[in-house]
C-alpha cells in the first residue's frame, strides 16, 4: 500500500483529496496536517467522512512526512516550497496543488506571487502535472506541480488547435467562469452568498495569477510566443469552470471535430462531445472529467471551444490523484471512476 500524507487538509481541495483518496484501493492515508486544527478529529470538521476515516489533524512534522511515499500539499501559495527540498532529499515524492512549482522562471513567480521563491534550484526538477500533455514525464517525476483550475480547462481546450498549428497564436482569447469554491475556504466578503448570489462579474482583468501559467503552457504547445487575453469571472455557484475559448483559424479546410476526437481518443478523462453540443458544468460535478465541444459559428474563421471541468476535481484534487497514479505505476483511473452528480 502507498503511504500518503496530506499537508493542509482543511481547505476545499484538502477535503476533496480526502473524499477521493479514502476509497482508493491502493493506498493508506497516514497523516493529515493542520496547524490551526491540530488534535481535532477530521470528521468533526468534515462530517461527510464520518465512518470512512479515523484520523486527527496534526502539526506538520517533516520527519513524519518523510515516512510517507507521497505527500500532497493542499496549502496556500508559498508554503510547499519551504518543505519540499527536505522531503525530496528523503526520497518522498511530492505533489503540490498550489502554484509554488508551476512557473519555470523564479522571477516570474516573484512578479505574480509577491515573494521570492524559496528553492529556485528545485524548479528544474518539477514536472507540470497535466497528464494529457506530460504523461511520460509524470511517470518518472519526484515532484509534480499540479496545474491550476483555469489553466487546466483553457490548456485542454486550446491544445489540439495549437499543436496542429491551425490558429493565429497572437490573438487567443479565454473567457472563463468559476464557482466560488475556486476562491478557497478562507472567509471573504466577496464570496458570501449575500454578495455573489444572483450576481455575475468579471475580476482580475488587468492580470490574474493564472495568466503566466496558461501562457507558459500555450507557448510550449505552439513552439513560440502567444498573445493571450484571459478574463476570469465569478459565477454564483459552488463548483465548476466553464471556459469559452476563441481563436482565428488560418486553415478553414480542417475538420475540427475530427481533430479534437483524434487528439483525445485515448484520454480517459477528456470527453469530446458530438458536433453542435454545449457542455454543462453540472455534467462534471464531482468527477475528474473535462468535457469539450468545438464550434465554428456561421462557418467563419473564428473557432470557439467550450471546455468544462469541476475546479475541485480535474482542476485540483482529482488531477493530483491522477498524477499520483501515474507516478506509482497504477491504473491512471484508480479511485477516479465516479459518475457526476445530477441534479
Amino acid at each position: 500500500m502507498i503511504k500518503v500524507g496530506i499537508v493542509g487538509g482543511t481547505g476545499y481541495t484538502g477535503v476533496e483529496l480526502l473524499r477521493l483518496l479514502v476509497p482508493h484501493p491502493e493506498l493508506e492515508i497516514k497523516i493529515i496536517t493542520s496547524r490551526g486544527e491540530a488534535g481535532r478529529s477530521v470528521t468533526d470538521l468534515f462530517p461527510n467522512l464520518r465512518g470512512h476515516l479515523e484520523l486527527c489533524f496534526s502539526e506538520p512534522d517533516v520527519k513524519q512526512l518523510t515516512a510517507c511515499d507521497v505527500v500532497f500539499f493542499a496549502t496556500p501559495n508559498g508554503t510547499a516550497m519551504q518543505l519540499v527540498p527536505e522531503l525530496l532529499d528523503a526520497g518522498t515524492r511530492v505533489i503540490d496543488l498550489a502554484a509554488d512549482f508551476r512557473l519555470r522562471d523564479p522571477d516570474e513567480w516573484t512578479k505574480w506571487y509577491g515573494m521570492p521563491h524559496a528553492c529556485p534550484d528545485v524548479l528544474t526538477q518539477a514536472v507540470y502535472g497535466l497528464p494529457e500533455i506530460n504523461r511520460d514525464l509524470i511517470k518518472d517525476a519526484r515532484l509534480v506541480a499540479n496545474p491550476g483550475c483555469y489553466p487546466t480547462a483553457v490548456t485542454l481546450g486550446f491544445a489540439p488547435l495549437l499543436e496542429a498549428g491551425l490558429v493565429d497564436c497572437s490573438r487567443l482569447i479565454a473567457d472563463a467562469k468559476s464557482g466560488v469554491s475556486g476562491a478557497g475556504r478562507t472567509a471573504s466578503v466577496g464570496a458570501l452568498m449575500g454578495e455573489c448570489g444572483e450576481s455575475f462579474k468579471a475580476y482580475a482583468v488587468p492580470g490574474h495569477r493564472h495568466l503566466p501559467e496558461i501562457s507558459q503552457n500555450l507557448s510550449q504547445m505552439a513552439n513560440g510566443s502567444v498573445g493571450l487575453t484571459f478574463v476570469p469571472h465569478l459565477l454564483p455557484m459552488i463548483r465548476g469552470i466553464h471556459a469559452t475559448l476563441y481563436a482565428d483559424m488560418d486553415d478553414l479546410s480542417s475538420d475540427l471535430q475530427q481533430l479534437f476526437e483524434n487528439r483525445y481518443q485515448n484520454e480517459p478523462f477528456v470527453d469530446v462531445l458530438p458536433a453542435g453540443a454545449h457542455p454543462e458544468t453540472r455534467s462534471v460535478r464531482g468527477v475528474n472529467n473535462c468535457r469539450i465541444a468545438v464550434h465554428r459559428p456561421q462557418n467563419g474563421n473564428t473557432v470557439v471551444v467550450l471546455s468544462v471541468i469541476d475546479n475541485l476535481v480535474k482542476g485540483a484534487a482529482g488531477q493530483a490523484i491522477q498524477n499520483m497514479n501515474l507516478m506509482f505505476g497504477l491504473d491512471e483511473r484508480a479511485g477516479l471512476n465516479a459518475i457526476a452528480l445530477l441534479p
